[in-house]
């Protein structure tokens, strides 16, 4: 009887290594070794239930077919709560994309006058009523910080001529 005791309790200590060493796998690239070992333990767990009957056999089965998930749903919950999961998650960075403004809002630019932020060499990035808007300068070589006029808009190509200012 007191053997039968400690086949089954060697047959769980088997299906909890077999958990763990399936969670391991997802952060130790092994080439599926952790994943043989696993399955490995789970088979012998699921022998070693069956040895001691076929009745405790099968709950042994059961047993692995709760565990198991049972094991990866706590460390997919309890695991970004722990230091560990903290160094391992990535960081959520929030950031505001503008994307590209729609076709109504570029056709709005037309005649405006803004200012070029990079050099236009002949595309860079011009700034009108404070938004950033990728140009295409008209003709050849704008610097920074000189004034551009709007003077066409296709698609989302917006062509900006410099202001000449005497």
């Amino acid at each position: 009887m007191f053997a039968q005791v400690l086949w089954i309790v060697f047959a769980v200590l088997l299906l909890i290594l077999c958990a763990i060493l399936l969670v391991f796998e997802i952060f130790i690239p092994s080439l599926g070794l952790l994943t043989a070992t696993a399955l490995l333990c789970l088979a012998g767990g699921i022998y070693l239930f069956f040895q001691v009957s076929t009745a405790v056999g099968w709950i042994g089965v059961w047993t692995a077919v709760v565990l198991i998930p049972i094991v990866w749903l706590l460390v997919y919950k309890l695991l970004p709560k722990t230091r560990i999961g903290k160094v391992l998650e990535l960081k959520k960075v929030e950031q505001a994309m503008g994307g590209i403004p729609d076709q109504e809002h570029l056709e709005s630019l037309i005649g405006q006058m803004g200012s070029v932020l990079t050099p236009l060499r002949p595309v860079g990035m011009c700034e009108f009523d404070g938004k950033k808007i990728v140009c295409v300068s008209e003709a050849g070589f704008i610097e920074k910080q000189t004034q551009v006029k709007v003077i066409h808009v296709e698609g989302n190509k917006v062509t900006a001529r410099k202001i000449e200012t005497e």
